[in-house]
């Protein structure tokens, strides 16, 4: 049996933190470093942090705000939202971040996820894959926090980022963001299936017995999630927290 990385998964708007439901309606659950302290306490395997709103509405990256959020941070810390260049990766590094994560950039300029790789490693290098239905059922990939297609399905848009120099892939559900369903096990492993780097499901879960589902059913490697690490149940309050026993499959 081998230890499954589990991790929170949080979304970043301005200077707090949200989660939102399919990607739409953010609601307020606290300030970043607080939540960030919280999950050193509890043991957290490492902890995402997404812009989700820089690359649609154009801002530029906070790096005062995500260099508070890695200065509190005892596990490894990955970043993304709003990266576009090297010189914008190469200053998350600088603000104390171990990964960035590309979604927009990598399928708008593929070559910019090679020219990190090259200089950090791949393994410091996640492209996220938003995917979701279109009305015949068939998946497709979303950038731009969902709101503009990219015109290709998950297990060949994966494969190309794989080929370009991606460390790992994040495959998120649109569909299933923030609903407490469980992982769309069909899309995390047709991604698993399609390439040989590891691949992090996101979306959808509520509860340990969806993560072990995600790696013996979806071929995953590790697991993320935003709404069980912050809410107490669905429908209730506010309360962060991580799985006191750790994951092994």
């Amino acid at each position: 049996m081998k230890r499954i990385r589990i991790i929170p998964a949080l979304l970043l708007i301005n200077d707090g933190l949200y989660k939102t439901v399919q990607f739409k309606n953010p609601g307020y659950v606290g300030d970043p470093i607080n939540t960030v302290k919280i999950f050193n306490e509890k043991g957290a395997d490492e902890v995402v942090v997404l812009d989700i709103t820089a690359t649609r509405d154009k801002k530029p990256i906070n790096y005062r705000k995500i260099a508070e959020i890695a200065g509190e941070a005892f596990m490894p810390m990955a970043y993304g939202g709003g990266i576009k260049t090297f010189e914008e990766a190469q200053k998350v590094f600088n603000a104390g971040y171990e990964k960035v994560i590309l979604n927009s950039a990598a399928a708008e300029n593929p070559a910019l996820v090679g020219e990190i790789a090259r200089v950090y490693g791949s393994q410091s290098v996640v492209v996220s894959i938003d995917g979701k239905k279109d009305w015949l059922g068939r998946y497709k990939v979303y950038t731009a926090n969902g709101s503009r297609s990219a015109g290709k399905s998950p297990d060949v848009y994966a494969q190309e980022m794989e080929a370009a120099g991606a460390g790992e892939i994040l495959i998120n559900s649109i569909d299933r963001d923030g609903t407490w369903e469980g992982y769309d096990l069909a899309l995390v492993k047709m991604v698993s299936k399609a390439v040989s780097i590891p691949v992090i499901a996101c979306g959808g879960a509520a509860g340990m017995d969806d993560f072990r589902k995600a790696i013996t059913e979806g071929g995953a490697s590790a697991v993320a999630a935003g709404s069980m690490f912050v809410y107490q149940k669905k429908g209730m309050g506010v309360l962060i927290s991580f799985p006191a026993q750790s994951l092994k499959v």
